[in-house]
């Protein structure tokens, strides 16, 4: 018995500490890559613009094999809504386009239902370069409420790694 009420006491003493700590830590989140891209930044522009090619490139819009979607509104103008439900690795949420500046600027904002309710604002970003590239810069932002905000710090580096891993495949497609 008395090994019973150490382990809970132990137990209770770790999750207490993780709430203390979430009481001092950051809410926001903030990720952002950037990428080269061969091609006029007019064509990137118009790719990106449209929701729906999110399926080819976006490692997270990819996940989930039974993921049932819908659209509202005309694909890649304001007030466009993509929206899915799918497995645990998709989860239940929608996309919806918030700004576009043509040819430079596309502002989205991600409401998740499942795994948790969250938000956060996406925005891709395209500059010229040279010889026909462009400079895709790639940010996710927002705020998680207590206690959850204790998972940041992972959320960051997993988000910025399926952003990389998004942007090498967007280089490869766009460049064909």
């Amino acid at each position: 018995m008395n090994t019973l009420i150490t382990i809970l006491l132990i137990v209770a003493g770790i999750i207490a500490l993780l709430l203390i700590i979430a009481l001092f830590m950051k809410r926001e989140h903030y990720a952002r890559r950037e990428i080269i891209i061969n091609a006029p930044r007019q064509k990137v522009f118009d790719y990106l613009k449209l929701l729906k090619n999110q399926d080819e490139f976006n490692e997270g819009a990819m996940a989930g094999s039974d993921r049932k979607r819908e659209f509202k509104g005309t694909d890649g103008t304001v007030g466009y809504i993509y929206s899915w439900k799918g497995d645990k690795n998709a989860g239940e949420g929608e996309k919806e386009i918030k700004n576009i500046v043509e040819g430079k600027r596309i502002e989205t904002e991600i409401r998740f239902v499942k795994p948790m309710v969250t938000s956060a604002c996406i925005i891709l970003e395209m500059e010229s370069l040279p010889d026909n590239q462009t400079k895709v810069y790639w940010s996710n932002a927002g705020i998680l409420k207590f206690p959850i905000n204790i998972m940041i710090p992972m959320i960051e580096k997993s988000v910025a790694k399926g952003m990389g891993t998004s942007l090498l495949t967007l280089k490869s497609i766009l460049e064909k």
